[in-house]
């Protein structure tokens, strides 16, 4: 048995996956995720800002010393779409040696959508048809990636919940013309992924990460979070749509209420909930235009953190 560690840097939340690794069993131990922000402004200025690099690097030497507690015995600390977006990304590099030991991986929009894959496909592939689409909804980037048991095509588009506020949702609630313009922005990024990944081939479309379960605890009237019954739960595409319409045209003041909104999420979800509104839509329609129906939509709490901590052993296991 081995004991890895997957930490997961992305624009709005810095997560923590400790699991125990035996043969094809991957057995969790700890998971944690902590709303930083890291990508705060990244998208106008083009770097990481002091104060949301100092949150960053302060839950870094946290999970740094929940991994000494542990006993891990490897640690990858994958970085993504804020960190390749900022040009001082050298300074965070740094910063997180210094907290926890190991050299940050800023990956490619590709190994993203590669990791996030394996780690939701590892858990679903036996249990649901393919071919799968599975969408990694992050702050600043979204994934799609298609395949059976590996991925056969994927894109990484710039939009995601952090980006599009800061870009286009600055009232409270989005006026019409912000939302149009969002829209915009989000049917262009797809534009984009609809040309390399070929969406009608969908048979099951998972989607991942804090907007999607957020969303989907919307969706099934929770009271609170539930993780196990957010995970794996499997919805209707318009129970899907109306969830994100509503958490998109409400006040942030309402959305605070919810008790299963995290705190660090009530002024993104909009934001979120549109680009997954949209990229739902426009699957359900490419899967009607091969021919077939989409009628609902899973959502999984297994994820890049998951795949990554696959990949670790894979690469302890190659030494």
């Amino acid at each position: 048995m081995t004991r890895v560690a997957a930490i997961d840097c992305g624009t709005n939340t810095i997560r923590l996956l400790v699991a125990d690794v035996a043969g094809d069993r991957l057995d969790e131990v700890s998971r944690e995720a902590v709303i930083v922000r890291l990508g705060q402004g990244v998208d106008r200025t083009g770097v990481l800002a002091p104060d949301a690099l100092e949150r960053t690097l302060d839950q870094t030497r946290r999970y740094a010393a929940t991994c000494e507690q542990l006993g891990v015995d490897a640690v990858r600390f994958v970085a993504t779409s804020a960190t390749r977006d900022a040009r001082n990304r050298d300074e965070f590099a740094a910063g997180v040696r210094a907290a926890i030991g190991v050299d940050p991986e800023v990956v490619s929009g590709d190994e993203e959508a590669a990791l996030s894959f394996r780690g939701a496909v590892g858990v679903l592939g036996s249990r649901r048809a393919g071919p799968f689409l599975v969408v990694d909804l992050g702050g600043g980037s979204t994934e799609l990636v298609l395949g059976e048991t590996v991925p056969r095509a994927a894109l990484s588009i710039d939009v995601g919940s952090v980006r599009l506020t800061e870009r286009h949702l600055h009232s409270d609630p989005p006026t019409a013309p912000e939302v149009a313009a969002a829209h915009a922005d989000v049917a262009a990024a797809l534009d984009a992924a609809a040309a390399a990944v070929p969406l009608g081939e969908t048979v099951t479309l998972v989607g991942l990460a804090g907007t999607v379960t957020t969303i989907t605890a919307h969706a099934l009237g929770l009271p609170a979070y539930e993780r196990p019954r957010i995970d794996g739960a499997e919805l209707g595409v318009d129970e899907v749509l109306a969830a994100c319409d509503d958490l998109l045209h409400r006040p942030r003041a309402w959305r605070a209420e919810l008790g299963f909104m995290h705190p660090g999420r009530v002024d993104v979800i909009g934001a979120g909930a549109l680009v997954w509104h949209d990229v739902v839509v426009r699957v359900r329609d490419a899967v009607a235009g091969a021919g077939r129906r989409l009628d609902t939509v899973v959502t999984s709490e297994h994820d890049i953190l998951d795949g990554i901590a696959w990949s670790l052993v894979d690469r302890l296991a190659s030494r």
